[in-house]
């Protein structure tokens, strides 16, 4: 997988940046996007090919395409679609206008990445789609809705996005961090953020090489902390458990 060409939106910290990083080290070719002008020379600065990316907006993303595609000749190997935002509050209190956003650019903002450079992958018949969903995005908490909703739709996407394009040599992989320590996490959320969740904070290193760990090794999903993925079984088949330690956990 060395001298390979990826696109990664959300670089300007977290994950994005040292999954950016990461795949540089690893002999990659690495696309760097961020909306702040400061971000993007400080991505450069550190020997990435950064460009600039608002994901609210439709113009920002043809032309941040155009250049990506300009610059590799039409042909990426792979797109980590990674950028978002959250807040923690409760919907009644939620702005209306700040919900659409959020829907806007954690997940529509994936949703035309991959339909700009899809077709080429198909055509080559080879690349990589990687999703960097939640676990808010597998399960819902209070306090999350518009968040716990955008990530909900990006993984529904990405794995029915899965089996159309698996037989065309496009493999997607969807990534679930749990509270991972990084910039996403501010003040505000950790002061909301439930002790369970505090206790579990994990940092970002270790996740990141489960990311590269689940590309080489060709997974459908990741989720880190991988203790997590009991959560999945048991609201699978004991879904009323699952909703009383929640309600436990969260909110009594």
């Amino acid at each position: 997988m060395n001298d390979r060409s990826v696109l990664i939106t959300g670089c300007s910290s977290g994950i994005g940046e040292r999954v950016a990083l990461g795949l540089k080290e690893r002999g990659w070719r690495v696309f760097a996007t961020a909306r702040q002008a400061v971000d993007v020379a400080r991505l450069q600065a550190g020997g990435l090919e950064s460009l600039p990316l608002d994901l609210r907006d439709s113009a920002s993303i043809r032309s941040a395409v155009d250049s990506v595609l300009e610059r590799t000749g039409g042909c990426l190997d792979a797109l980590f679609n990674n950028a978002g935002y959250g807040h923690h509050r409760k919907f009644l209190d939620w702005d209306l206008d700040d919900m659409e956003r959020m829907m806007r650019v954690n997940y529509f903002g994936a949703l035309y990445w991959t339909k700009a450079l899809l077709p080429g992958m198909v055509a080559r018949k080879r690349g990589w789609l990687v999703f960097v969903s939640s676990v808010g995005g597998k399960l819902a908490v209070p306090e999350e809705t518009a968040y716990a909703g955008s990530k909900f739709a990006m993984s529904g996407f990405a794995e029915a996005l899965s089996y159309e394009v698996e037989d065309d040599g496009v493999h997607v992989m969807v990534v679930c961090p749990g509270t991972i320590r990084t910039e996403f996490f501010d003040e505000e959320a950790l002061r909301r953020m439930p002790p369970v969740s505090r206790k579990m904070m994990a940092d970002v290193e270790p996740m990141v090489d489960a990311i590269m760990d689940g590309l080489a090794k060709g997974k459908y999903e990741v989720t880190f902390p991988r203790f997590v993925e009991m959560g999945y079984v048991v609201r699978a088949i004991a879904p009323g458990i699952m909703r009383r330690n929640t309600r436990k956990q969260t909110i009594e």
